[in-house]
């Protein structure tokens, strides 16, 4: 039976084809969607145009398709949704929960990147806009994988921007944002954002928005313990033979390579995959 209170979702930037790294949290978050029997859909976040490839985001959503992993609804594009952030942002700031600042980060390398307060009155017509975070601020959650959580975010962190001062938006208003807005209840991605994790829960306190659960995968990289999307080894998935590579994301996930052993199309392997699956034994570290 379907259980539409767990919506999961994977989010891809396009800034160039998908590789063996957004594979693994690919599938991991679609097993784990389909074993809770939600929903999982696709979020394409192109909020930062000096960053994405043209043609990337199509290219990614085709490499999806080839390996079996479709959005179960229409696919969201962030640069299409910039009325919604900009309502957030709006609402944050009537209530003086964000505010303009013009510090810039060599300005703030003395107080080690952290922003407490500014050191001059913003300049200019667009200013950046961060998020007012009083001391104290300590956030705890638990997730899914990695356990016990806990994070200062004023002492650590800082006020942290909203919309940057060349005017695109930040990741974390969007994120928190978008999430909401599709009703996600579960987050599964790499574990290179969990540190970003408390700053979401912050704003979505800030907003009132629900906060839903995560769970971060353990974190792709190569033999130099790079992470992968910033690796020469980040080579792009081959479309016309997904097998070998669905093969290994479903390994590195801590799953038996026997039950996907015998498939020989995407459809039966991930039908193999999914009812093999067990959840208890994904690893935390690779």
């Amino acid at each position: 039976m379907s259980d539409h209170s767990y919506r999961g979702r994977f989010a891809p930037s396009p800034t160039g084809p998908l590789h063996y790294g957004s594979l693994y949290a690919a599938l991991g978050s679609w097993l784990l969607a389909r074993a809770a029997g939600g929903q999982w859909l696709v979020r394409v976040e192109d909020i930062d145009p000096p960053r994405e490839v043209a043609g990337a985001a199509d290219a990614q959503l085709r490499t999806l398709a080839a390996f079996g992993l479709v959005s179960d609804g229409p696919v969201v594009r962030q640069s299409a949704r910039h009325a919604l952030y900009q309502a957030a942002l709006a609402d944050l700031l009537a209530r003086a929960r964000a505010f303009p600042c013009g510090c810039s980060r060599a300005e703030l390398a003395a107080s080690g990147g952290i922003h407490h307060h500014c050191l001059h009155p913003p300049r200019g017509d667009h200013p950046a806009i961060r998020l007012r975070v009083d001391a104290p601020c300590r956030v705890s959650f638990e997730d899914g994988l990695q356990g016990h959580i806990e994070q200062d975010v004023h002492a650590g962190v800082g006020d942290f921007v909203l919309k940057r001062a060349d005017g695109y938006w930040a990741y974390q208003l969007a994120v928190v944002v978008d999430d909401a807005d599709q009703g996600i209840t579960d987050v599964v991605r790499g574990a290179d954002l969990l540190d970003s994790t408390p700053r979401q829960i912050v704003l979505q306190h800030a907003l009132g928005l629900p906060t839903p659960r995560y769970l971060h995968l353990a974190l792709v990289t190569d033999a130099d313990g790079r992470k992968l999307s910033k690796s020469e080894a980040a080579r792009p998935l081959d479309d016309a033979d997904p097998l070998p590579a669905l093969r290994a994301a479903w390994r590195d996930l801590g799953q038996a390579p026997r039950a996907v052993a015998a498939a020989g199309s995407v459809d039966s392997l991930l039908a193999a995959a999914l009812a093999a699956f067990d959840a208890r034994t994904l690893p935390r570290h690779l």
